[in-house]
């Protein structure tokens, strides 16, 4: 009986945090758009860019002759 002493009180703080945690995400416009993500997944994401949107990479360092027959060698199987 005296656990009820402890587990009322318990109870009623969680749901008040449940009713908080409710009015905080209708506050932050969390149930505004419920079908978006469910047809986002259909939609391809990985068309490229054009040429002209695309930047160069600044770290990107040029390869020299002797790297470019070497990822040539990688790139063929063995024989």
């Amino acid at each position: 009986m005296n656990i009820l002493f402890l587990l009322i009180p318990l109870s009623l703080l969680l749901l008040a945090l449940a009713i908080w945690a409710f009015f905080w995400a209708v506050k932050h416009d969390q149930f505004e758009d419920l079908d978006g993500p469910a047809y986002s997944i259909l939609f391809d994401e990985d068309e490229k860019k054009p040429a002209s949107a695309e930047k160069p990479d600044e770290n990107h360092t040029k390869t020299t002759a002797t790297d470019d027959a070497a990822s040539k060698d990688r790139q063929q199987p063995p024989q």
